[in-house]
């Protein structure tokens, strides 16, 4: 079974370097083509055809947020196409920036926790799958900010505002969800209507408040990820909350 293809796009050689040494290292992934700017890595993605962009954040040319204009490209012209940006910022600001147009194939990972390659293998195949991935420290500091304000209620919300919340999270839209609950689009409106209200998040735009929400759920539900398992990772333990683990297509419990 060949690896998920993977186009590097990094400007800093050192860190491109190192990231070409441990894809190459992977035995399930496989290196399609390196670049340094958002002009080449548009041009390499389309000669190569890659499963997964892992691309920094910031590189020319104006090294500002060409690797979240890579991801929004690469949505509207290859939608199977998965996109990892790298960063050393765990601001959420730039997260919500990413998953606003949707969570599916989208992936934000610290550069700094890039030191176990397990952690870019693991991100890669959850976003290739499917699913997302936002790192650790990007959820903790989300969610220390909503401590200082009083929480982030989830526990207040019902069974079914749960489960609606985790179809969320796997980047489902409302038509999706209805299908995977066995519910109406209008009774799915009603529960993410009421997410929002009870989340504090009833006034910002659409897409930002489908995002806090799911930041919201992966503060609440540990593991910072949704999809499948990748492969070679392990089950979860005995004990493990299942909706921690969400899978695309999968009706949460």
């Amino acid at each position: 079974m060949r690896g998920l293809r993977v186009v590097l796009a990094e400007d800093h050689f050192l860190v491109r370097r190192g990231l070409a040494d441990v894809v190459g290292a992977e035995q399930t992934l496989e290196l399609a083509g390196v670049c340094q700017s958002l002009p080449e890595l548009l041009d390499t993605v389309e000669r190569a055809c890659p499963d997964v962009v892992v691309t920094d954040i910031r590189m020319p040319p104006t090294g500002t947020d060409e690797g979240i204009q890579a991801a929004e490209v690469f949505r509207r012209t290859r939608p199977r196409l998965a996109v990892l940006v790298l960063s050393q910022y765990a601001d959420p600001a730039y997260a919500v920036a990413l998953l606003r147009g949707g969570t599916r194939r989208r992936g934000y990972l610290l550069k700094q926790h890039l030191a176990d390659p397990g952690q870019l293998r693991t991100a890669a195949h959850t976003v290739a799958a499917g699913g997302s991935f936002i790192d650790p420290e990007v959820v903790r500091v989300w969610a220390a900010a909503q401590a200082r304000h009083g929480g982030s209620p989830v526990t207040v919300l019902t069974g079914r505002e749960h489960q609606v919340l985790a179809e969320m999270a796997g980047g489902r839209n409302n038509a999706a969800i209805a299908g995977s609950l066995v519910i109406s689009e209008r009774a799915v409106e009603k529960h993410i209507n009421s997410i929002f209200a009870k989340l504090g998040v009833t006034g910002d735009p659409g897409a930002h408040r489908r995002v806090a929400a799911v930041l919201a759920y992966l503060s609440a539900s540990g593991p910072q990820r949704t999809g499948p398992p990748p492969p070679g990772v392990q089950p979860p333990p005995a004990g493990f909350v299942p909706a921690r683990w969400h899978r695309p297509g999968a009706q949460a419990r």
